[in-house]
């Protein structure tokens, strides 16, 4: 029996308009699948500028010549004469002790000169007559040489105060306390009236800066750190006291004497810092950057690249974790500038494929390309936007 016309009609309307669904519902599921896809993985573009390593510290101002200016001799502060943020010459006068024990020093030591010079003279009257009488024979030769005897010790006696005498004024010069260079007052530790004594140390009664305008950064670096440090590199640094404004440097000196506190090995590195305009004081805390690697018109690859993984990096085979921990640690080694190897993801037909690069110097926020394995523009994934799922530890209730 035959189907009318019409039922044949609407059999093959209903598997054609089932055949054009079936078309759509493949590709909306494809562009869904692509689109959940890329809306998953947050990713960024691999692009192309400079870049600069460096390596920090912190570290205190000093002038490059800071002089402490002492005494030699005690007394009582007589007068002031410079106060802090004084200025002065070499051979000014900073301090005056009071002299009047030196003097009576002094005095005591030219009447002595004097009685000696009275016994020196009497001396060579003796000695003088006693050789006359030796001569006619009316004393001995032993009388003879105890006079010459006597003449030698009186003059020796001589020599002896004349040099207290010297010893005397050169200390009644020296309470009056000089400048030995020319620079500013950074300190003052006594005032009138006190007391200073120099029996066992000289004591430091001003701090000079020779040259403000000349400064040094002392700071601290660890021995990780001080291998890629070389002499004249560039170094910027900022304090506190200006937070906005950034300073600049050149590392002038590493020095050789390591410092150890806790197991960790430091080393002084002097930063030279011109400071023309005297912004900069002295004992300021200078947070330090010296630069040790510069690249221009490189590929930069965003760090946060190199430390995404993908939900499903723990079913990794122990030979690929091994890898990746040894180019970490190779990383660590040799970030001045040795290139080693890294791992990014890109999205590749609606799954994500590692990719192997070989990486150069780095800084907080990007990494050098120094293969050819990524090209400019290229897409590399920095996080998974969907959260990773949390196994409830319970089972659904088993049925019988």
């Amino acid at each position: 029996m035959k189907l009318p016309l019409e039922k044949v009609l609407q059999k093959k309307y209903l598997l054609v308009l089932l055949a054009v669904l079936i078309f759509i519902g493949g590709i909306g599921w494809s562009l869904t699948g692509k689109k959940s896809t890329e809306s998953r993985y947050a990713t960024a573009n691999v692009e192309r500028g400079s870049i600069t390593q460096a390596v920090s510290a912190n570290g205190t101002l000093n002038p490059v010549k800071l002089v402490n200016v002492g005494s030699q001799v005690s007394g009582i502060v007589k007068k002031l004469y410079v106060d802090f943020n004084d200025h002065v010459k070499a051979g000014q006068v900073l301090l005056e002790l009071d002299p009047a024990l030196m003097q009576a020093q002094l005095e005591q030591s030219l009447a002595n000169v004097a009685n000696m010079e009275a016994q020196l003279e009497l001396a060579i009257a003796n000695e003088a007559r006693t050789r006359g009488l030796f001569a006619q024979e009316y004393v001995t030769r032993q009388e003879l040489e105890q006079s010459i005897q006597a003449l030698k010790s009186a003059r020796a006696q001589r020599a002896l105060t004349s040099a207290q005498v010297a010893r005397d004024r050169t200390n009644l010069a020296n309470t009056v306390i000089r400048s030995p260079v020319s620079g500013v007052v950074v300190s003052r530790v006594v005032d009138t009236g006190q007391t200073v004594a120099a029996s066992l140390q000289t004591p430091t009664l001003f701090t000079i800066a020779q040259d403000l305008a000349k400064m040094q950064i002392d700071t601290s670096y660890a021995e990780a750190d001080v291998g890629a440090i070389r002499v004249a590199q560039p170094a910027t640094f900022r304090v506190d006291a200006f937070p906005n404004k950034s300073f600049h440097g050149i590392v002038k000196q590493i020095r050789l004497n390591p410092t150890t506190q806790q197991n960790v090995v430091t080393y002084d590195v002097v930063v030279g810092v011109d400071n023309p305009d005297l912004k900069l004081l002295p004992g300021m805390t200078a947070y330090v950057n010296i630069t040790i690697a510069q690249r221009q018109d490189v590929l930069l690859l965003p760090n946060a690249s190199l430390r995404f993984r993908p939900s499903d990096a723990a079913s990794r085979t122990d030979k690929q974790r091994g890898d990746a921990d040894k180019s970490k640690s190779e990383r660590g080694k040799d970030k001045a500038d040795a290139a080693v190897m890294g791992t990014v993801y890109i999205l590749e037909k609606d799954k994500i494929k590692p990719v192997r690069v070989s990486v150069g110097i780095t800084n907080s926020r990007f990494t050098e390309i120094v293969g050819d394995e990524l090209k400019e523009g290229a897409a590399v994934v920095i996080e998974d936007r969907q959260p990773v799922a949390k196994d409830s530890g319970s089972k659904g209730m088993r049925l019988f």
